[in-house]
């Protein structure tokens, strides 16, 4: 797991892009869920990507909306709400809106409006 955690968010995020974009979804989309997740806007997300900031560092620097308990199911094989570990349970959620958006599911419902 801790090679995870060290991981530079720069190196996943076109990999999201691509899984989004390769399901007719977009990167402004991604950028909303991003947003939406970790409280930062899209210009600290850029300064974050720049930087290297690793997956520990960046969610150690955001403010989790406050909804994130209502995503709930199976990433990896693991449900969500049932990872032990704090900032693996995090990066899944981000795993876990990024399926749903490349599932097509609508923005509002991701988004647990």
């Amino acid at each position: 797991m801790e090679r995870i955690f060290t991981m530079p968010v720069a190196r996943v995020y076109p990999l999201y892009v691509t899984k989004l974009e390769r399901k007719g979804r977009s990167q402004e989309e991604l950028d909303e869920v991003i947003t939406w997740l970790t409280g930062f806007d899209k210009p600290e997300v850029q300064r974050r990507l720049d930087d290297g900031t690793t997956f520990e560092e960046f969610f150690a620097e955001a403010e989790l909306n406050p909804n994130v308990s209502l995503i709930t199911g199976v990433i990896c094989g693991v449900r969500v709400e049932q990872i032990e570990d704090p900032l693996m349970q995090q990066i899944r959620y981000l795993d876990k809106l990024v399926d749903e958006l490349a599932r097509g599911k609508a923005m509002d419902k991701v988004l647990r409006a």
